[in-house]
This record gives C-alpha cells, sequence and structure tokens, in this order.
C-alpha cells in the first residue's frame, strides 16, 4: 500500500511533461536527427505517460523513436547491445533512479559509439550526457523536508496540495559536445544555467 504522503500530497518532478522539451533542444541541435534511442525503466510509476508524450512530440518533428525497456542490469546489458547493432543518432534517458545509478555504463557506452545523451537531471550532464533538462532536485528536495515537517506537526496529508517545481535548469556539457564534435546553438548556451567547460 502506498504511503499517504504519496497519495495526496507532495512533490511532482513533471518528468513526463518535460520530455518533449528535451527532444525539442536535441532537435534543435541536431537538424537532421531522424532516429532516437529511449532508455526506460516500465517500473517506474509515470513511464507509460512519459513514452507518450515522447512519442507524440517525435511524430511531430518526424523523429523515429527506438524503446528500450531496462528494469534490471540484465536488460540495461542487451539494451544497449541492440542499440550497438542498429545505433540511434541520439539516446533519451529517461530520469529515474535505475537510469542514474547505471548512467556510467550508459554514458561511456554512448560516448564509445559517439551517440549524445540527453537527460533530465543536472547529475547526467555532470556525468556526461550532453545536456539536461529539468526540476532543481535541491529545491525539490527541500519541499518535501518542508512537507514531511507539516505532517509531523499534524497536518493532515489530504489536506496538503501537491507541488509542481517553479524552477527548472538547463545544464550542457560543452566539453562532451566538443568531443562529439556537435555545435551548440548559441541561443541554447545563453539559456543555460550552466555549462560545464
Amino acid at each position: 500500500m502506498a504511503h499517504p504522503l504519496f497519495n495526496a500530497t507532495g512533490i511532482t518532478l513533471m518528468r513526463a511533461e518535460l520530455n518533449a522539451k528535451r527532444l525539442d533542444f536535441l532537435h534543435e541541435i541536431m537538424r537532421d536527427l531522424h532516429h532516437v534511442g529511449v532508455i526506460a525503466n516500465p517500473l517506474h510509476a509515470v513511464e507509460e505517460r512519459e513514452r507518450a508524450d515522447l512519442a507524440a512530440r517525435a511524430e511531430h518533428l518526424g523523429i523515429r523513436l527506438s524503446f528500450f525497456s531496462i528494469a534490471n542490469r540484465a536488460e540495461l546489458d542487451r539494451a544497449l547491445d541492440a542499440i550497438g547493432a542498429d545505433p540511434s543518432q541520439a539516446l533519451v534517458a529517461l530520469s529515474e533512479g535505475f537510469v542514474v545509478a547505471n548512467r556510467g555504463s550508459i554514458i561511456n557506452f554512448a560516448m564509445s559509439r559517439r551517440i549524445p545523451v540527453v537527460s533530465g537531471w543536472a547529475v547526467m550532464a555532470k556525468s556526461g550526457a550532453l545536456l539536461t533538462y529539468g526540476p532543481r532536485l535541491a529545491d525539490s528536495y527541500y519541499r518535501i523536508a518542508y512537507f514531511i515537517g507539516r505532517i509531523l506537526k499534524g497536518a493532515k496529508p489530504s489536506e496538503l496540495p501537491i507541488e509542481q517545481p517553479t524552477r527548472f535548469e538547463l545544464v550542457v556539457n560543452a566539453n562532451i559536445a566538443k568531443a562529439l564534435g556537435i555545435t551548440i546553438p548559441p541561443w541554447i548556451l545563453a539559456r543555460a544555467d550552466e555549462v560545464i567547460e
């Protein structure tokens, strides 16, 4: 049974809603983009909605998506083998714990085949993804602590709202772009909250 805090209140990280924006950034950077691999964990609660939102945006942009389910290490290894056999031009790694925990394997594989990776959390860009766009996790953690404090003081979870992030960060890894021979448009660099050089 789910904890009442997660049923009635808390923080949404807007994973599904932001995938289309990440694909837009990738399309702006790679104007000939037509095939993108998507690494996703089917055990993640909103994975189905993330796939649907991403597929709708990809269809609008004329991009073919190949989805790879990775709920465990064996499935990740099989997915990377499949991507190696039919390389995508880029990879979108959906933001969730298993992907972050295995980011080294995913990013090292992609770099060995000169495939840029985009994702949602800054730690991915700092680990070698080309760019990330998503909520500032530190802000979200602060708000989670706030909700827990309210509940410990007697507030009913059902009386507290579900909050959406208000601050998002775009992190661009310029070192990776250079290594891959990719030029980041100036407007994206100007918009970035952090450029890793």
